[in-house]
């Protein structure tokens, strides 16, 4: 009987039964990416390093995901989830969207899972370049101005800006400065106070 012939594959690619698994090895890259970039901080991560936590060749993250940069991103994501989130906060209409998305974020800030990337990428962004663009890509681009869009209202860039300076603000003071009272507030106290200020940011005119 004659045994089937292997393909060989190129310099670079992963092998065709890695890229069979499909979304299964996806979601396992990703996971180990967020593990990673959490436990060592942007600098220290490393595509290979990734690839070995996820238990797969380095070819194969850059063949799903390309460069670090994007891995990071895809990471990050994954705690934010914006497809989803985003009808969520929108989906009630403009009453009571500020609350709905102190909620929001300050859930995911208050889950020990989603809270240390979120850590890694708030650190990071503040003296390198590529972290920085992945908070810019989708705190402000994928959640905050489709929110603002969707209301619309007059400069929903410049208002998801000034909602974006306060809830960022307050994740430093809180999680990463640990500024007290704020670091051990009543997270539904913080969403008290700090949702209509976010409520005038977004519909207010």
């Amino acid at each position: 009987m004659t045994e089937p012939v292997k393909r060989r594959r190129g310099p670079g690619r992963p092998r065709q039964d890695e890229v069979e698994e499909g979304p299964g090895t996806q979601e396992r890259i990703r996971l180990a990416a967020r593990s990673e970039f959490a436990a060592r901080g942007y600098d220290k991560t490393s595509v290979r390093g990734v690839a070995k936590a996820a238990g797969v060749d380095p070819a194969l993250v850059h063949h799903y995901f390309g460069s670090k940069d994007d891995l990071f991103a895809a990471a990050i994501e994954l705690s934010m989830e914006p497809a989803m989130v985003v009808p969520a906060i929108l989906g009630e209409g403009p009453d009571g969207i500020g609350e709905r998305l102190a909620r929001y974020f300050l859930g995911i800030w208050e889950n020990p899972v989603t809270r240390a990337p979120l850590l890694a990428v708030i650190r990071s962004a503040l003296t390198h370049e590529a972290a920085a663009s992945v908070l810019r890509r989708i705190v402000l681009r994928r959640v905050l101005e489709r929110v603002a869009a969707d209301l619309d209202v007059p400069d929903p860039t410049f208002r998801a800006e000034l909602a974006a300076s306060h809830m960022v603000g307050i994740a430093i003071l809180r999680y990463v400065v640990q500024v007290e009272p704020l670091a051990s507030a009543d997270p539904d106290d913080i969403v008290a106070l700090v949702a209509p200020t976010l409520q005038r940011y977004l519909t207010e005119e």
